[in-house]
């Protein structure tokens, strides 16, 4: 499939642009952060395009349908949404410390999935449960509101590293918290919105809006601990570390929720 040598580019796209940030922490020049910017720019662009052509690839099999239904397709897409963040990022508040240390998800993840089998990235049938226009609502918010907590838990491991007064390439402690704060609480109303159309597309599927099955479980624990930190925010004043900490805690779960669940917990979630 020609969508899969596209990945395949992409991902040594994203090598590139990895390399030059790195070294633009070293050497500090502009010009390497620039052109690692314009790399990223059209590694996500190819990016995009690859998962259209697999999305057209699909109807040619006659199993037509959006390119989100298994792991290997929600690795891929994943990894677009965390290049796509940093970028937003990136042009939005000018600041070019991030590239080194969000772009390696990215990087990391397509490469995985590029190195699935044959089998895992071919293009199958959907099972009777996903053919359902709610996957598509469901996966999109809920995938980009990890691609906004994956955002915050690397701000937060910066902040925990970034000793105040020293002199540093990073932002502050009190920007980077922002920022921390930032991906929050653009992420948890989306993973709220994913809750309750999974939970719309599971009546329709299995005849039941709630079934504790394992994957919505843990879904609904990383919502828990969200919605605590933007409580506890809000309401009893928690900044610095305390903060960053509840974000890598928030993290995990979503890792879990992600990863665990499929791998380590049977349930009617196992396939995706």
């Amino acid at each position: 499939m020609l969508s899969s040598e596209i990945l395949s580019v992409v991902t040594f796209v994203y090598g590139f642009g990895f390399l030059l940030y790195i070294l633009y922490l070293i050497f500090k020049k502009d010009t390497l952060s620039t052109v690692g910017d314009v790399i990223v720019s059209i590694g996500c662009i190819a990016h995009f395009a690859a998962i259209i052509l697999r999305w057209v690839e699909s109807y040619r099999t006659g199993w037509g349908h959006v390119p989100l239904s298994n792991f290997y397709e929600s690795l891929i897409f994943f990894s677009f949404l965390m290049a796509l963040t940093y970028l937003v990022f990136r042009f939005t508040t000018k600041r070019k410390f991030l590239g080194a240390f969000i772009i390696p998800i990215p990087l990391l993840t397509i490469g995985y999935a590029s190195l699935s089998p044959d089998v895992e990235r071919a293009i199958r049938p959907l099972v009777p449960a996903l053919q359902s226009n709610w996957l598509t609502i469901h996966v999109l918010t809920c995938f980009i509101a990890y691609a906004a907590f994956a955002f915050s838990f690397v701000v937060a491991v910066l902040y925990l590293v970034r000793k105040e007064g020293e002199k540093s390439i990073l932002p502050t402690r009190e920007v980077l918290d922002e920022f921390v704060y930032r991906g929050i609480i653009a992420g948890t109303p989306l993973l709220t919105m994913g809750i309750i159309t999974g939970s719309a597309w599971a009546h329709y599927a299995w005849g039941s809006y709630w079934s504790w099955d394992p994957k919505e479980t843990w879904s609904l624990i990383t919502w828990i601990v969200y919605a605590l930190f933007l409580h506890l925010r809000l309401n009893g004043n928690w900044r610095g570390t305390k903060s960053a900490v509840l974000s890598i805690v928030g993290f995990f779960a979503v890792i879990f929720t992600f990863l665990g669940v499929n791998f380590i917990l049977a349930g009617l979630h196992s396939y995706m």
